[in-house]
């Protein structure tokens, strides 16, 4: 039998797909998890935020060894913002990094994010979507400005679940 790799391909980036969206899935059944476990006095969007906060965490350990400030400022900003649209883009957004107009300036521009279908999915306002991404962002930072010494900011410009068409969001030196 012949190996046909289109159709491997085809397989495999199915699978991936597949994978992604279960991801999703599974935040949305964890949030309601512990919600009910939590009780009917809970605030369903502190439960989100903190978990965000967690998230925010652990994707900040994970970011610390991959950058690298002695090639300078200006590429250690591209590297963060790069890094930041990676952990996205794995979990099946489209997302690209602009420079800025100042070298410690970076825009991450989501044109296209699984997210908002899954928090529609499960019933989930548009805004609580907006702000815990902004939340694991902005948890994102303090360890990053503390291991380089440097105070960056994050702030969001634009919202596809505020009907804006993309996530824009910059990055930037305070």
């Amino acid at each position: 039998m012949a190996f046909d790799a289109e159709k491997e391909i085809t397989k495999l980036w199915g699978n991936l797909r597949s994978t992604q969206t279960e991801i999703g899935r599974t935040y949305f059944r964890w949030r309601q998890a512990a919600l009910d476990l939590a009780g009917p006095t809970a605030d369903p969007l502190e439960v989100s935020l903190k978990a965000a906060e967690v998230i925010g965490k652990e994707l900040a350990k994970q970011s610390l060894p991959r950058l690298n400030w002695l090639k300078g400022e200006e590429a250690w900003v591209k590297s963060l913002a790069g890094g930041i649209a990676a952990q996205w883009i794995m979990q099946g957004a489209v997302v690209k990094v602009e420079k800025g107009e100042k070298p410690t300036e970076a825009f991450i521009r989501w044109e296209r994010c699984p997210w908002p279908s899954y928090a529609k999915e499960y019933g989930i306002k548009m805004e609580e979507d907006v702000l815990c991404c902004d939340r694991i962002l902005e948890t994102i930072l303090p360890d990053v400005n503390a291991f380089f010494n440097v105070n960056y900011k994050i702030e969001t410009l634009k919202a596809i679940p505020r009907g804006q068409g993309v996530c824009l969001r910059r990055l930037f030196k305070a």
